[in-house]
């Protein structure tokens, strides 16, 4: 039966795909990708403090997969927002900031369940939209060119269908005797089938992006979430959404997996490189305020302002470098010497560390 964009593709066949795929070219491209995971699992490492990771990467990581779908904001205004009070913040970067933490409370409930369940994909989904997301119940959803409107893609339809697909995907993400490929395989193939099966009426892509990294830190491959695997997707856009309908149009799998794991190792490499630069620049922050505010100086408190792009008073605090007066003063001189930058938000205010936000903006 020839797919029929204009029909929901009902006739969507369950995993493990009837296809070649571990071919020679993709089993090559497999080695140099956990190499790269590998070497970027070293190079986290040479973080002390894993937060800082974990919070500058996985932002990053947010802003660019919520722009793939066309949910813009800029950096300085998703660390401002990170950093001090989202009561104020636009809905863009509500939205963007709702994908980390959908990210982190996800990785969290797996690391307790080791299981990928639909319970889970629908708690991502509705933290992501800050909704009461569900599964898709009513026919109409249909995946339209943001070009021309031409429909492209018809789901399948039905509640009951659609979480018979998820049952089949969460089988095979979660029981390797029902298929033994390699989990950076089995990463790229599920990627499709949630795309593919399409459960909610918003989110599917983010929700599937989300997963893709969850997976491979559930498989040991990422010590921590921290893989930018969205920054290559939006440079390469067009491959993305060509190759996901050359599978369903033509069951073309080895170019999709392969675009996939080139793109795990193209980022890790640049997550690596961008691993560096943090470390560099905190090695050199650190000899600034030793030299020109030794009474203040400590590890602590320089590892505090990379934890996030902005800081304020409270974050100093909280961890007992200083108390509330002093802690003003501190983030003050901090200022003078030319490590911070204050700005008013709302109605506190934030100490912006400018070398690191000019590190983590640049594409």
């Amino acid at each position: 039966m020839s797919f029929n964009p204009q029909k929901p593709y009902n006739e969507l066949p369950l995993l493990p795909p009837k296809a070649e795929i571990e071919s020679r070219t993709i089993l090559k491209q497999v080695i140099k990708s956990r190499a790269a995971l590998a070497e970027l699992n070293g190079k986290a490492l040479i973080i002390p403090n894993q937060d800082i990771l974990i919070n500058n990467i996985t932002l990053q990581e947010a802003k660019d997969s919520s722009e793939i779908e066309n949910v813009f904001t800029t950096s300085d205004n998703l660390f401002r927002a990170f950093s001090a009070s989202m009561k104020n913040t636009d809905p863009a970067t509500k939205e963007v900031l709702s994908y980390r933490e959908a990210l982190w409370a996800a990785h969290t409930e797996l690391q307790e369940t080791k299981k990928f369940t639909t319970a889970l994909f629908i708690k991502i989904a509705q933290q992501l939209k800050e909704s009461d997301t569900a599964i898709r119940n009513e026919p109409g959803t249909k995946v339209q060119s943001r070009k021309t409107g031409e429909v492209v893609y018809t789901p399948p339809d039905g509640e009951h269908l659609i979480r018979e697909k998820l049952k089949n995907l969460e089988t095979f993400l979660n029981d390797e005797a029902f298929c033994d490929f390699d989990p950076l395989v089995k990463m790229a193939i599920a990627h499709y089938q949630f795309e593919a099966i399409h459960p909610f009426f918003d989110g599917n892509g983010r929700t599937g992006r989300i997963i893709n990294v969850l997976y491979l830190a559930s498989k040991g491959l990422l010590d921590l979430p921290v893989l930018y695997l969205s920054s290559y997707i939006i440079r390469k856009k067009a491959a993305y959404y060509l190759l996901l309908r050359g599978i369903t149009e033509k069951n073309d799998w080895e170019s999709w997996v392969l675009y996939m794991l080139q793109g795990v190792e193209e980022t890790a490499l640049q997550t690596i490189d961008r691993i560096v630069e943090i470390r560099q620049l905190m090695d050199v922050t650190c000899e600034k305020v030793k030299q020109e505010l030794p009474v203040i100086y400590s590890k602590e408190l320089v590892e505090t302002l990379f934890e996030k792009p902005y800081t304020k008073i409270e974050s100093l605090v909280s961890k007992d470098i200083a108390v509330r007066q002093t802690a003003s003063k501190y983030l003050k001189d901090l200022e003078e010497i030319g490590v911070l930058k204050s700005q008013k938000c709302g109605k506190e205010t934030v100490y912006l560390n400018t070398e690191l936000v000019k590190l983590l903006s640049k594409q």
